[in-house]
């Protein structure tokens, strides 16, 4: 027997962060599956860190469904070098988001947070239990501390006052439209815009950031957009149950190797030097899946599928002078 869909396709679904990476990825997916009555707003119309803004902006707007994907992203030297920004904007953002939906009784919200959450030295692969179990990696506690703050408020809103809030914890994300800042762009979108410009400037050697050595989980921001949309059709936890879910893909690899598979998808045949004065962040981060797959999603890209769309895009995107920055 067919389940009823926790959500319908005539509800007005508000994407919060549509214009990012992931926030485009789920607009998308959205069309894709046909909803139609979908809502966004640009940063020019709706500053999220605003209150008084964001609760205009719900009176006037009226969403059923909120999925909140805004938020201050970065690299591991953003992170490290603009904590204050990393935790006022997203505590702001989200607390503004979720509060406002609250208090405007918005029948379904899905908050976004990251796999930072978790402790450095987090049992592996780390399941959801493992949250607030011992100390963060320090090069992105602020943002971790805000994503925290998140869930707990979901997780709050939930218990005391029966508010349909769940939450989803992805791990690294790459794909079209990431964001290619050479001082604050996630290691992917690095590494690619890297080796690109050694490979057209014929450069005989590419410097890369720490060691290489720590281990990393990626996900295509499509697969991500699928889990986004599965969730809120499919999945309401039981009382006992923690309201939130990892999603990854439960493979991780070694930056190194990461590193070669993109130079060899560029064609970069030059060398490669390692900055050990730059910090490696957690020596290892796995999610487990385990519970997200119990619902009858998984993953579908592989990251050597996934990486030669991304390039492909970006070059594209650089020819046209259309890289995010």
């Amino acid at each position: 027997m067919k389940i009823k869909n926790l959500i319908s396709k005539n509800q007005r679904i508000f994407i919060a962060g549509h214009n990012g990476m992931v926030g485009k990825a789920i607009l998308k997916k959205f069309r894709d599956y046909n909803y139609q009555n979908l809502l966004t707003v640009n940063k020019t119309d709706l500053d999220l860190t605003n209150n008084e803004d964001v609760k205009n902006w719900f009176v006037k707007n009226k969403p059923d469904v909120v999925l909140i994907a805004a938020a201050k992203v970065g690299g591991i030297k953003a992170n490290n070098d603009f904590p204050v920004e990393f935790l006022l904007d997203n505590l702001k953002i989200q607390n503004n988001l979720i509060e406002t939906s609250w208090e405007n009784k918005v029948k379904r919200l899905l908050f976004l947070g990251s796999s930072c959450i978790y402790p450095k030295f987090a049992p592996q692969p780390i399941c959801e239990k493992s949250l607030l179990t011992s100390s963060l990696e320090p090069s992105n506690e602020a943002y971790a501390l805000a994503k925290i703050t998140g869930i707990k408020l979901c997780m709050a809103l939930r218990k005391q006052y029966n508010f349909d809030c769940i939450s989803l914890m992805p791990t690294n994300l790459y794909g079209p439209g990431d964001n290619y800042n050479p001082q604050n762009s996630h290691v992917i979108p690095a590494l690619i815009q890297r080796f690109y410009q050694a490979k057209i400037n014929n450069h005989n050697e590419v410097v890369c950031w720490g060691s290489g050595y720590p281990l990393r989980e990626f996900l295509h921001v499509n697969d991500l957009a699928e889990a986004c949309i599965h969730v809120l059709e499919k999945w309401s936890p039981k009382k006992e149950e923690l309201s939130f879910l990892n999603v990854g893909t439960g493979k991780d690899i070694m930056i190194k190797e990461l590193t070669a598979l993109i130079a060899e998808i560029i064609g970069y045949d030059g060398g490669v030097k390692w900055d050990n004065s730059q910090l490696d962040g957690t020596p290892k981060k796995l999610l487990d899946i385990s519970r997200i797959k119990a619902t009858g999603w998984n993953y579908k890209i592989d990251l050597k599928t996934g990486l030669n769309s991304t390039i492909e895009n970006y070059i594209e995107d650089f020819k046209n002078n259309k890289v995010r920055k």
